[in-house]
């Protein structure tokens, strides 16, 4: 009797450790389904000044490409995704387009072994956005035209095109003298005073010669 008491003990013993163990694996199995982040790149609540080109977000287990879902939003409610996730064992990259500078929410949902979608979402904040589009050379301005009554810089005034002192542009043979005889009378009046004088003195020497 005592050697059969220890030997069914050790029976019972054994079948509580097994009951127990198996208690404390059930409740865990719901909780392995479930999926989670561990970590993303920018992190959650980052301030950024240079943007990346991807999104990084890890989780404790690999997400299915076909139950998962990715969004990326900016400043007022603008996507910023630029291409389709990549997925890379527990990693998910998504390209990212930003714009301008303020906050930026990624938001994921993830299917589930027990059929409970889990969402979740990283906020990050990005301090410079993207630079101004220069404006095209039809946008400038037009060059002012001057009134079409201004003086032309091409055309010379009179003023410049006579030179200093040379005096009228009107030809010598066109120029009249007003108030005196024509030149013809005082030629003709200069003739008849040399033929007086030279009688005159014819005259007077005749005179002499007779006394």
């Amino acid at each position: 009797m005592g050697g059969r008491f220890p030997r069914v003990a050790r029976t019972w013993l054994a079948v509580l450790g097994v009951a127990l163990g198996v208690s404390l694996v059930l409740p865990a199995a719901p909780a392995a389904a479930h999926n989670s982040l561990s970590g993303s790149n920018p992190a959650n609540g980052a301030r950024i000044a240079t943007a990346p080109e991807l999104i990084e977000l890890r989780f404790l287990a690999k997400p299915n490409p076909g139950t998962t879902k990715i969004t990326v939003t900016g400043p007022d409610n603008v996507a910023a995704l630029d291409g389709e996730p990549t997925f890379s064992g527990t990693r998910v990259r998504i390209p990212f387009a930003p714009g301008k500078a303020g906050l930026y929410i990624v938001g994921y949902q993830l299917g589930s072994a027990d059929g409970h979608p889990i969402k979740g979402e990283v906020r990050f904040t990005l301090t410079t956005g993207t630079p101004a589009e220069s404006p095209s050379p039809s946008a400038a301005a037009p060059e002012p035209v001057p009134p079409s009554d201004a003086p032309s810089a091409a055309a010379p005034s009179s003023a410049a095109a006579t030179p200093e002192g040379a005096g009228s542009a009107v030809p010598a043979a066109s120029e009249s003298t007003d108030g005196g005889p024509p030149g013809w009378l005082w030629a003709l009046g200069g003739g008849v005073l040399l033929v007086a004088a030279a009688a005159g003195g014819f005259a007077v020497r005749r005179r002499r010669a007779g006394t």
